[in-house]
């Protein structure tokens, strides 16, 4: 479902990576502008909670937590990774209240492929069960931790963050770099795509000749590149046996802030080497994109009217189709209907 901010309910939103969250530690997060508590129990199990606490309204996250319970900072009212109100210190013996039947907010929650996802749900006042899966990852990100983790606060809302982090066109202009690619390498391409799971997939193919970043994985690379509501883009390249896989997650934290999470997975030893290398350059690729977002606020504020061309602004096109379907299924229910159809896409970068 699709509320007024635009931001889709009832689905899963990707919150942290996996690996910054240590087991008896808790951080905040606003998700959709939702406070939200995200825990790793003694145990390694993860939750989320509503901040706030019910007594008197003090997020959680100033209290403490050690690794059983969260403790409120305020008094001492203790809940345990479920919800369940544990303790209230203010009560005396004789005073007969069932604390149990106070409870936090709970949020579905699931770790995999590298990260932390939380369902956000459409409906606040109850419990529901998740009406999909979290995203499924290519195998290379179940068994193995991002080798780079880049995360970068972007000022846009989340629409503005994935259309232009798919806009295939802007790489010669907003990119421009000698070791990736300049205005003078623009030429005609033409990819096929075909819908996937809650989204499009752009098929296995070779690398563009002037995606000069490529070369450093050596061999012949194929890709293919997954786009997967809300906002997950996936590339999954292939060299010979071995793979690299490059996670994308964008995360509304609220109506004007998104954030970026960039992980990239891989079997070859020489990028574990070369990491201290190849993360400047990984962070100063998604710089560049976020200082173009900066940019492009300017002319937002003044409320334009924006268009989008083919064929390169298909995919934007697919994006807002993708989100209406989504939201009619799960106001109207039956099956989701993927609206993107098969075909090829051609364009000059």
């Amino acid at each position: 479902m699709q509320d007024q901010d635009g931001f889709l309910r009832d689905i899963w939103y990707f919150a942290l990576p996996a690996t910054a969250l240590k087991a008896g530690a808790m951080q905040p997060k606003t998700l959709l502008g939702q406070p939200l508590l995200l825990g790793r129990a003694a145990d390694g199990s993860v939750f989320a909670l509503r901040d706030i606490c019910p007594h008197r309204g003090i997020p959680l996250s100033h209290g403490r937590f050690d690794g059983r319970e969260v403790e409120c900072c305020y008094h001492g009212w203790r809940f345990a990774p479920d919800g369940q109100c544990t303790c209230i210190p203010a009560l005396t013996a004789d005073q007969d209240m069932d604390v149990t039947k106070i409870r936090v907010r709970r949020y579905p929650v699931a770790e995999t492929g590298g990260g932390i996802w939380v369902y956000m749900p459409s409906d606040e006042s109850r419990e529901a069960a998740p009406a999909t899966p979290p995203p499924e990852l290519p195998d290379v990100t179940s068994d193995r931790s991002p080798g780079i983790v880049e995360r970068m606060v972007f000022p846009c809302h989340i629409d503005h963050a994935v259309i232009g982090l798919m806009d295939p066109a802007h790489g010669p202009f907003v990119h421009k770099s000698w070791w990736w690619r300049s205005q003078a390498s623009i030429h005609e391409k033409a990819k096929h795509f075909a819908p996937s799971d809650l989204g499009f997939a752009m098929v296995r193919h070779q690398p563009s000749s002037n995606s000069a970043a490529y070369k450093i994985l050596g061999g012949t690379p194929t890709t293919e590149i997954r786009f997967r509501l809300p906002g997950l883009r996936i590339e999954d390249i292939e060299i010979g046996k071995h793979r690299v896989c490059g996670v994308t997650a964008v995360t509304p934290i609220d109506a004007t802030t998104t954030e970026i999470t960039h992980m990239i997975f891989w079997t070859i030893p020489l990028l574990s080497v070369l990491k201290p290398v190849l993360r400047p350059f990984a962070r100063r690729f998604l710089g560049q994109d976020r200082d173009i977002v900066v940019r492009q606020q300017e002319g937002l504020k003044h409320n334009p009217s924006l268009m989008l061309i083919n064929d390169s602004d298909t995919q934007a096109k697919w994006y807002f189709r993708l989100k209406k379907a989504y939201a009619a299924w799960r106001a109207e229910g039956g099956e989701f209907q993927n609206p993107v159809r098969e075909t090829t896409l051609r364009w000059r970068s």
